[in-house]
């Protein structure tokens, strides 16, 4: 899957969710609307502007219901799926999930029927979108809203509001700052009176997000064109204006093939005197290629920001719901017997987690193998290690005397100070492994049926874990410090002593050929005196003990094989640190979690009263209300952040 097509699909996901959950824009202002943080492109016209026929030109379909009036009594997010070649065309409604419709005439029939569903056979106006999905190799991935046409009389049957309802419906959709605006016009009328551009100009002054498209170019005035519109001197937009040529109502009433249309249309640019200079830039094609890559590099733009106000709103709405109530137990045998069994239940789903009966425990692995790995690599050894740093850190640990074999101190001090960069990491994976457990928890509690009923219990149940998980956390990270500080506190004097051994089985170039100091070669890699490999003494003297002579000591390549050494130490602990860690972290976090993350909780429920823990599964029906909606807006959010997650893994 393309990245346009995983990011087009990922908002058509989130705008269906959101509207089967209830969330479609206005409404209850208590949540943010996350429908009205998706980029869209919102289609805008006045009626008879030939907005319907735009929308089946870019479809390739006929499909819209036609009439006189107000024929749009409802927003239409039409969500267009490019399929391979030669596969079949069909469509789909949100509402009808199980049902494919290959003959589009029943799709225009359907959505008047659902239209009058909600409005009844009025001409009523409603909020509440109708999705379509359309899948066809003829088209490219792109979701339009379709918006009922602005009017400036009620006709018959309808308010007197009906004008401002319609405003006020197609302005919600406009003013959203992340929706793209196809304000459609007749090129047959003056620009200036287009109810389009009108609106657009008032929601978008600089038109940075408004398309501008010329419809009825064909029936203009013989002796007239559009181009000072289509070139942008009537009009500027920052995006470009594009001419469409529809189908005409002798066409329609032949039922002439929309395809048969776009190659008519094509035709009339590429011939016709005045557009052929455009031609390349004008179509319902190229329209539909344009939106596409436009509302591509909008979603992109705004996917951080979304996922921001995701997060957001899921911490309000968790922190919302663990204040919620609960009902009312018979004494406190049955009560205590209650909260016990839920307790039970929420631990055997959180241990499934663990173990591999339910996802998410693979997270933790997930830390050791790839998180981990990477924070060494990202230390800033290489800095640390550099010739200047050396040089300074072996000629301060000198002091006023110069060393006279091995700088024995300077080796401790980088070294340490190499070491000490471990530390972030061991503690990053603390806190990794810590939040995996969290999120766990979290998963836990909203996966245990039984506990659903009593939000009071939830919230118990989660601080007492998470309580329990702090503990944890700091026995964890205390050892894993422990065990960087033990790295730093005893050095392997083996390593260093084998050194110049390993020197003498591959041979020493500087003894073959000129100087060590001329040839690079490293002091450390001498064989020396055997009495010496095999004493205790400096853990350094090893490495340069054995250098000839006229080696200059206080030369660029004597700190450069200082550095290689301890360079080579570092990894070696590294290696080792690699394995403890996971160790340590599993023994201290993900062990105890599965043996006593309730234990604490467990005897302070022992000391409770009646009373105490009748309120922990107490409920109030306005709460209960209440909770039922956040639970509804939490699942969106939710789902949304699980679908951002999985595009965000697929890039």
């Amino acid at each position: 899957m393309s990245t346009m097509e995983s990011l087009i699909g990922l908002v058509n996901r989130i705008q269906r969710a959101c509207t089967m959950l209830g969330d479609y824009g206005g409404g209850d202002n208590a949540f943010s609307s996350l429908w009205e943080a998706l980029p869209t492109v919102a289609v805008v016209g006045g009626q008879s502007s030939g907005k319907s026929s735009v929308l089946e030109s870019i479809v390739g379909r006929d499909f819209l219901p036609r009439g006189s009036g107000i024929v749009t009594r409802r927003p239409l997010v039409l969500q267009l799926h490019k399929t391979g070649d030669g596969s079949k065309e069909y469509a789909e409604f949100l509402h009808l999930p199980r049902r494919k419709f290959t003959d589009f005439s029943l799709v225009r029939q359907e959505i008047q029927d659902e239209t009058d569903r909600m409005t009844g056979k009025t001409k009523q106006i409603s909020p509440v979108p109708i999705h379509l999905s359309i899948y066809s190799p003829n088209v490219v991935n792109l979701t339009l809203i379709d918006l009922p046409g602005l009017t400036k009389v009620a006709i018959d049957g309808q308010p007197e509001s009906i004008v401002q309802d319609i405003e006020m419906m197609v302005r919600s959709y406009v003013e959203k700052p992340n929706s793209i605006i196809l304000a459609i016009s007749p090129a047959n009328q003056d620009i200036a009176t287009s109810d389009a551009i009108k609106l657009a100009r008032e929601v978008d002054p600089t038109g940075e997000r408004t398309f501008g498209v010329l419809t009825k170019l064909d029936l203009m005035d013989k002796g007239t064109d559009a181009l000072d519109v289509l070139e942008g001197r009537s009009y500027r937009l920052q995006q470009p204006w594009v001419g469409i040529v529809n189908r005409s109502q002798a066409d329609i009433n032949k039922n002439i093939d929309m395809i048969v249309a776009r190659r008519k249309e094509r035709e009339y640019f590429a011939t016709s005197p005045d557009y052929a200079h455009l031609a390349s830039k004008m179509g319902s094609e190229y329209l539909a290629k344009l939106l596409s890559k436009h509302l591509e590099s909008v979603i992109r733009a705004q996917i951080p920001s979304i996922t921001s106000m995701i997060n957001k709103s899921i911490d309000e709405l968790e922190s919302e719901m663990d204040h919620l109530g609960r009902p009312i137990g018979v004494d406190a045998g049955a009560q205590l017997y209650t909260i016990l069994e839920l307790c039970r239940a929420f631990d055997k789903i959180f241990k499934e987690h663990l173990d591999g009966g339910r996802p998410g425990g693979d997270r933790v692995y997930g830390v050791f193998d790839n998180q981990l790995p990477a924070a060494f690599r990202k230390l800033p050894l290489d800095r640390h290690l550099s010739l200047h740093n050396v040089r300074k850190i072996v000629s301060e640990a000198d002091g006023y005397q110069p060393h006279l074999i091995a700088p024995e101190q300077g080796y401790r001090r980088l070294i340490e100070g190499s070491l000490k960069y471990f530390k972030g990491p061991a503690e990053a994976t603390v806190d990794a492994v810590h939040f995996v457990l969290k999120e766990l928890v979290r998963k836990s509690i909203s996966e245990t049926q039984e506990l659903r009923r009593f939000p009071t219990l939830q919230a118990e149940i989660a601080a007492a874990s998470n309580e329990a998980l702090e503990r944890f956390r700091e026995e964890s990270r205390k050892t894993v410090l422990r065990l960087v500080d033990m790295e730093s506190s005893y050095l392997t004097v083996e390593f260093f002593r084998k050194l110049p051994q390993e020197v003498e089985r591959l041979g020493n170039p500087g003894e073959r050929s000129g100087t060590p100091g001329e040839r690079g070669g490293n002091p450390g890699e001498r064989g020396g005196n055997p009495g010496e490999r095999g004493r205790g003494g400096n853990l350094a003297e090893r490495s340069v003990s054995t250098a000839a002579p006229n080696v200059d000591r206080y030369s660029e390549g004597h700190f450069r094989r200082i550095g290689s050494n301890v360079s080579s130490y570092v990894g070696m602990v590294s290696d080792t640190l690699k394995n403890t860690i996971p160790k340590a972290v599993v023994y201290c976090q993900v062990r105890e979690a599965k043996m006593s993350l309730l234990n604490f909780f467990y005897a302070q429920l022992g000391k409770k009263e009646g009373k105490q823990l009748g309120l922990m599964l107490d409920e109030d029906p306005a709460l209960m209300e209440r909770r039922q909606q956040c639970a509804k807006r939490l699942e969106l959010y939710k789902a949304a952040r699980d679908e951002i997650d999985s595009v965000s893994w697929a890039r």
